[in-house]
């Protein structure tokens, strides 16, 4: 299978790397726009801050690669924040990708949020064989709204939207690659779709 990781200088490659290879392939990063178009499956990571995120996309013209992508695409973290219209972290203009926006949580509660905390509301293919209430691995200072996108739901302060799918593009607030035999699990339906 050809499985690409969008290099864009924001992201912990290394982890999801490994976690594909647990599962016998093999993840390749790039920030070339034709092995892109070419691969069977993208994972769009992200650690970082948004701005500058969107900065490094926007060099490399990666903002208007990835919208254009008709494979199945797996943003992570950060990278399913990107692919939103907008979010509060650096007032950032997302890709689009989910109509929602991305809220900062108030400081009523500890942030980042970081840990275990559960998913639910599951829908979608990329659940198949996971229980509801089911716990991820987080770290996360800003959130997805709840909407009509949302295919997993967290409650942290409030219900926003763990997970998001438009079309092709799914999009997962957790790490799956830290979350063990379930992140596993979440992977594996996505490689799968």
């Amino acid at each position: 299978m050809n499985l690409k990781i969008v290099n864009y200088g924001a992201g912990n490659i290394k982890s999801i790397q490994f976690a594909f290879q647990r599962l016998g392939y093999e993840a390749v990063l790039t920030n070339n726009p034709e092995q892109l178009l070419k691969a069977d499956k993208v994972i769009f990571p992200g650690v970082g801050e948004a701005s500058s995120a969107m900065k490094k996309l926007k060099e490399s013209k990666l903002d208007k690669v990835i919208p254009e992508l008709k494979q199945p695409v797996l943003g992570i973290c950060l990278g399913m924040q990107l692919m939103c219209n907008y979010t509060e972290e650096g007032e950032t203009k997302g890709l689009g990708i989910f109509d929602v926006d991305v809220k900062r949580f108030s400081n009523t509660v500890k942030v980042p949020q970081m840990g275990w905390n559960t998913v639910k509301n599951l829908k979608s293919d990329l659940f198949k064989g996971i229980d509801n209430d089911s716990y991820m691995y987080l770290v996360h200072s800003f959130y997805a709204e709840n909407c009509c996108q949302a295919i997993a739901t967290t409650d942290y302060e409030l219900e926003y939207a763990s997970a998001l799918e438009n079309d092709n593009f799914f999009g997962v607030q957790f790490h799956p690659e830290k979350s063990g035999k379930t992140g596993e699990v979440l992977l594996k339906n996505f490689l799968q779709l």
